[in-house]
This record gives C-alpha cells, sequence and structure tokens, in this order.
C-alpha cells in the first residue's frame, strides 16, 4: 500500500470518527429536546471527538479539516501535491459519518420531523441571522484564525518542551474554547469538510432546509470563511511568534 492510499485512509477514518462523535452528541441535543444535555454537551463531546479523530488519524498527521490542510500548504508546511487526496478523505470521511448518524436515529429524526424540514441543523450549520450571511462569514474566518494560529503555537510550544503526546488534548481544548466563545453565530463549522460532507448528505437524505439547493447560498459561508480564516492564521503565526 503507498503512502498517498495510507494518508487517504488515515485522513478518511479520523475525519469519520470525529464527525461520528461530533453530529452524533447534536443529535442527542436535538432530538430529546435537551433533555440528554445542552450546548455545553456539544462543545464538550465536540472537544473529545476532535481528539479521538487526532489518535486514529496520526498516520497523515491528522488534519482532519481542509483549513487546516490549506493553511499548512500556503505556509510551506505542507505539500500542495497532497493537498488534493487529504481534502477529498475528509471530505469523504464527514460525509459517511454523519450517514451512520443519521441511520442510527432515522427513526426519532423522521417522528420529530416528518417533512425533514427542521433537523438538517444536526448535522451542518446555519447562520443564526439568515438576513445577514456576512456575520456568519466574518465569525467563520475569525474562529478558523483562532484555530490555525493557536494549533501551531502549541504543537510549537509542546514540540520544544517534548511532550507532543499532549497535542490531541490541547487541540481538543482548543475546540471546546472555540465553540463557548463562537460557537453561536453559524455553528462554529471551521472545517469546510465538516461542513459540507453533512450538507451534502442531508441534501442526498431530501431535508429541504439543507443551505444547498434552497437558495440561501448558506454552504458558501462556512467553506471560504474557514479556508480564508486557516491560512490568515497560519501566516499570522508566521509573522509573529514563530519570528521570535
Amino acid at each position: 500500500m503507498n503512502s498517498t492510499i495510507k494518508e487517504f485512509i488515515s485522513e478518511f477514518c479520523g475525519t469519520f470518527i470525529m464527525i461520528l462523535l461530533g453530529t452524533g452528541v447534536v443529535a442527542m441535543a436535538v432530538l430529546f429536546n435537551g433533555s440528554k444535555g445542552g450546548y455545553e454537551n456539544i462543545t464538550w463531546a465536540w472537544g473529545f471527538a476532535v481528539m479521538f479523530g487526532i489518535y486514529v488519524g496520526t498516520y497523515s498527521g491528522a488534519h482532519l479539516n481542509p483549513a487546516v490542510t490549506f493553511g499548512l500548504a500556503i505556509t510551506k508546511r505542507f505539500a500542495w501535491k497532497k493537498v488534493p487526496h487529504y481534502m477529498f478523505a475528509q471530505l469523504l470521511g464527514a460525509f459517511f459519518a454523519s450517514a451512520i448518524v443519521y441511520g442510527n436515529y432515522y427513526s426519532l429524526i423522521h417522528q420529530v420531523d416528518p417533512q425533514l424540514a427542521n433537523t438538517a441543523g444536526i448535522f451542518t450549520t446555519f447562520p443564526e441571522i439568515k438576513s445577514n450571511l456576512l456575520v456568519g462569514f466574518i465569525d467563520q474566518v475569525l474562529g478558523t484564525f483562532v484555530l490555525l494560529y493557536l494549533i501551531l503555537a502549541s504543537v510549537n510550544h509542546l514540540t520544544k518542551n517534548k511532550v507532543q503526546f499532549l497535542i490531541p488534548i490541547v487541540i481538543a481544548f482548543l475546540v471546546v474554547t472555540i465553540g463557548m466563545c463562537f460557537g453561536g453565530l453559524h455553528g462554529y463549522a471551521i472545517n469546510p469538510a465538516r461542513d459540507f460532507g453533512p450538507r451534502l448528505m442531508v441534501t442526498i437524505m431530501g431535508f429541504s432546509n439543507n443551505g444547498l439547493t434552497d437558495g440561501s447560498f448558506i454552504f458558501l459561508v462556512p467553506i471560504i470563511g474557514p479556508l480564508l480564516g486557516g491560512a490568515l492564521g497560519a501566516m499570522a503565526y508566521d509573522k509573529s511568534i514563530d519570528k521570535l
């Protein structure tokens, strides 16, 4: 098995686990009307989902996020030739993980939302201020800027101190923090694959409020925003702390 295939499998499986657990906790919160946990559960579980995804995706470096892959490539930390198969693996992993969660909660989803008109948010993200997508876009740029800047800072610090085993745990806490600080305006996707893979799934499965085919163009926000924010975060780190 050549390295490209191994990297693809690693990114696919790592992203799969992350999205399986991440969308699973949102399903618990939404479908049980808060009786099985609320927003704090979501933020903590997403953090742990990222941590376990990193453990699974160790072989490929566990990017699990096109914004991470793009940010590393644009700052010359990652080979551009690997970007396509990393991003495709991440997208597929997110798609299939969300499909599994949909299958697991199929009966309850259709009981709560028979017309599939209100529950796509279990799997994908939507703006709080629907009349102004720019607000969500800025939020996604900011959240992903923070993500990349602090990933690089954390990895650098932990590597210098020879405690690299803490990297997945620290990144988990970073994701929890971003969720608690910037999760309200657009669901803190901060990851194009995390959002678009499940969005494709709900569209195929017939959810009407999908943000993809309903003419709202919502799907563009968590794609363009994180890619831009991730690149800016990585470049800002290079121009600031990395130069000290």
